[in-house]
């Protein structure tokens, strides 16, 4: 029986979250909120501050409060696209000056991305000493590579670089960037300043490979561009290709556009929002259905599915319409609340434990009540293939990264561990993070990698606690001020707001957050409902807890 799966769309003012369901299951977690700054994939143009050479690193200034940090690797590529592409505009140049004729990069091409000239791509190389720095360049083109060593005299403190977030700020460190640029569509990713045409690698039909290769060859492309075709490009016609190449050159010229009056540190293209980039990567053919809670952004789908997808998506598209949250209605709520646990239990009796330190994601397996006194090795590897399948679950949900170390149930047959071994890579396979996985030690410790974007969900949705000093956490002020606006919709949707309005008792700290921060969206919920809302103070309450109560009565509407 094919499995139903589902897209449940949470839009609220401070919040938008996102939920993939298997026949009821959350597989996959996400949330934005619009106070986020730094967010991987967007765009910037950037002042480089400082080299470390120890390091084998550049500091980039952004416009954040870090600086954010660029491995000198990271810039390699870039330095060789960016000469190559500078000869290439300064050979057009030269052309059209002598034949008086206005020349163009390729057939098909928007006119405006003639734009992408010699001076637009010697922002790479800073805006002081170009002719200069560009003869050294040569010169070392003509005897031999370009080096790390050499990145310091290519891009020196105060030159002005584009880059692109691959990694936003967390904990203490700042955002991670690059200066290879890539702009990702539905079914495309088009490479500015690279020439490589490629193919998703999870593409495995060679027919297929190589039909979609001559479609990108067909593709009419501006010279010194490349593009990789997505996994969800399989079996797509040629002109899903060229609607989304004409999309994609379109946001290239608005970087260009915004690199006309160049003062860094300027954000010059933002990564598109949770909304987007859900029609953008996660809607397959698969998606049975997509709920979504608000009008607006249903309308927004309407037209992004439009757009990016087709007609037939539209049917699948329900607006949520109903008293209680999408959330409640599909039971996500709970769901989501056991993502914050540090026990996982499995289908067989044994358990997770998993514990996010500074250094490294530690995952403990335990038989629990499916060990039963006996140490059998078929209980033992069913124990662990069970413990494989949630591990590649919960990494996805968290949005847990970095270093991953995993103690499985100690197998003495070697079929066994690797037996483990494939499960474990089979099972993340559904992962868009890219991941590594080593086989099983004899320590019976499995290492792996996985891809970090961005924060934890934890470490998003908590602060560190301010009873315990750091060693616990709580929920932070604008979680809580998001849930009692949750709640008071709830409430006010269900019961009205009951003739005597709604008083709301909380902690100090949260009620600031709603004086100061909130007191707007409060005021439209009051007009919206007709109703008198009053927040009052209780230093005696918990900061994760508030009560609604009848103002006159005092009787609690929970």
């Amino acid at each position: 029986m094919a499995k139903k799966k589902q897209i449940i769309l949470n839009c609220e003012e401070l919040e938008t979250r996102a939920a993939y369901l298997k026949n009821g299951r959350l597989e996959e977690y996400e949330l934005e909120r619009t106070c986020d700054e730094i967010v991987p994939g967007s765009i910037y143009l950037a002042k480089i501050v400082r080299h470390e050479p120890g390091l084998e690193a550049a500091f980039a200034d952004i416009g954040a409060e870090k600086n954010a940090f660029i491995h000198y690797r990271d810039m390699l590529p870039a330095s060789y696209d960016m000469l190559d592409n500078i000869r290439q505009l300064d050979e057009q140049e030269d052309a059209i000056k002598q034949t008086g004729k206005k020349g163009k990069v390729a057939k098909g091409a928007p006119k405006k991305l003639l734009g992408i000239v010699t001076e637009k791509l010697r922002t790479f190389m800073g805006r002081t000493n170009k002719a200069q720095r560009l003869k050294e360049l040569e010169e070392k083109i003509h005897s031999g590579k370009i080096t790390s060593k050499d990145i310091p005299k290519v891009f020196p403190c105060g030159s002005e670089v584009l880059v692109q977030v691959t990694k936003g700020p967390i904990g203490t460190k700042g955002a991670r960037a690059t200066t290879n640029i890539t702009l990702a569509g539905r079914y495309l990713v088009l490479l500015p300043y690279s020439k490589h045409i490629g193919l998703s690698s999870k593409i495995d039909d060679k027919k297929e490979r190589d039909r979609l290769r001559k479609i990108l060859r067909s593709l009419e492309l501006p010279e010194a561009m490349g593009l990789i075709c997505r996994t969800v490009g399989e079996g797509r016609k040629a002109v899903f290709f060229e609607r989304d190449l004409h999309m994609l050159l379109d946001l290239w010229l608005k970087v260009e556009q915004a690199l006309e009056q160049p003062h860094a540190p300027k954000l010059v293209l933002p990564e598109p929002t949770l909304l987007e980039r859900t029609v953008r990567d996660s809607l397959t053919d698969e998606i049975d259905e997509i709920i979504v809670d608000s009008k607006e952004k249903y309308e927004f789908l309407q037209d992004a599915l439009k757009k990016f997808v087709g007609n037939d998506f539209q049917t699948k598209l329900t607006l949520h319409k109903r008293a209680d949250s999408v959330f409640s209605r599909y039971k996500v709520s709970e769901q989501v609340a056991a993502i914050f646990n540090r026990v996982v239990p499995l289908p067989g009796g044994g358990y997770l434990c998993i514990d996010e330190t500074e250094a490294l994601i530690a995952i403990d397996i335990n038989s629990g009540k499916s060990k039963n006194g006996k140490d059998q090795p078929e209980l033992v590897l069913k124990t662990n293939l069970e413990a494989a399948e949630e591990i590649a679950r919960q990494m996805r949900l968290r949005n847990i990264g970095g270093q991953v170390v995993i103690d499985f149930i100690d197998m003495a047959n070697a079929q066994d561990r690797e037996k483990v071994n494939s499960a474990m890579k089979k099972f993340l396979r559904e992962d868009r993070a890219k991941t590594k996985v080593l086989p099983i030690s004899k320590f019976g410790l499995m290492e792996m990698t996985r891809q970090r974007e961005h924060e934890s969900v934890k470490d998003l949705v908590y602060d560190l606690c301010p009873y315990c000093n750091g060693s616990g956490h709580v929920k932070s002020a604008i979680t809580m001020s998001v849930e009692i606006q949750r709640r008071l919709k709830e409430v006010l949707r269900k019961k009205g707001g009951k003739k005597n309005g709604i008083r709301v008792i909380m902690n100090p700290t949260i009620l600031a957050r709603l004086k100061n921060d909130d007191a707007e969206l409060l005021t439209d919920l009051e007009n919206q409902y007709g109703k008198d809302l009053q927040f009052r103070a209780d230093p005696t309450i918990h900061i994760e807890e508030f009560k609604l109560v009848d103002p006159k009565t005092g009787t609690s509407l929970d």
